[in-house]
């Protein structure tokens, strides 16, 4: 069995966020790149998955779409335990080209389970996971917060309202993750890191599509207006500011 675990290459969250070109690029001077928390971890419960399989799980494999600057975050997760590493060598212009080619590096190596984060925390799309079983003809399951292997079956328990519902799936198989597929993301050990060094990251071309979206303009959120303090001994100054100015009663 052979586990895919797609990454997006993502802004660390303490970024300030700053656009060019009249708002219509994101200005990435000095910006910390990571892999994305939820794809951080998918990929380390693949491995535990793996590690707990008794040779079942034969490599868990990593892919991302991106151009070359992504190579530092993709060996982060070389370092982390990935065994192999596929990126396309295109620049992600918007969730179905990136869904597309996925599908292909899918369709190339014969994956079982494919995971992906359910969203990427610069976008918050949260489609290419759908997109991409669509591409594949695959079974999708979303919101799955914890993912196991009882006798070599799948068993997935997902999120829904008012409970959890636990399922089995058949593969091949695409997994939409959220927070609670592992507790804590892996940490690279030292050994990790000089092996990921030397791996080779497999360059894959992308075939022809195209986006069916584009970017106009970024726009930041309005300043948050200074604080005002109300005096605990006059409720009805709040009152009134909670009525007139947050129209919220």
């Amino acid at each position: 069995m052979k586990i895919l675990v797609c990454i997006s290459n993502v802004p660390d969250t303490t970024t300030k966020v700053k656009f060019v070109d009249d708002n219509k690029k994101f200005d990435d001077t000095g910006v910390q790149w990571v892999i994305n928390p939820w794809d951080e971890l998918s990929l380390t419960r693949a491995l535990e998955l793996k590690d707990a399989s008794a040779g079942a799980i034969t490599s868990v494999t990593v892919a991302h779409v991106g151009s070359a600057a992504a190579e530092s975050t993709i060996r982060k997760a070389l370092a982390i335990g990935a065994d192999e590493a596929i990126r396309v060598n295109t620049e992600p212009l918007d969730a179905y080209s990136v869904s597309a080619c996925l599908a292909d590096v899918v369709k190339s190596e014969a994956f079982d389970i494919i995971m992906c984060g359910i969203e990427s925390s610069d976008f918050n799309g949260s489609t290419v996971g759908g997109m991409l079983a669509e591409f594949l003809g695959y079974p999708s399951v979303s919101a799955v917060s914890q993912l196991n292997l009882e006798n070599g079956q799948p068993v997935i328990t997902r999120e829904i309202d008012g409970g959890k519902e636990i399922l089995t799936v058949p593969t091949p198989f695409v997994a939409i993750v959220q927070k609670g597929i592992a507790k804590e993301p892996r940490i690279a050990s030292m050994r990790g890191i000089m092996t990921a060094r030397t791996k080779t990251i497999k360059i894959a071309e992308p075939s022809p599509v195209t986006a069916l979206t584009h970017i106009i303009q970024y726009e930041l959120p309005r300043k948050r207006e200074a604080c005002k303090l109300v005096d605990p001994e006059n409720p009805r100054q709040l009152i009134e500011l909670l009525q007139n100015e947050a129209k919220v009663l």
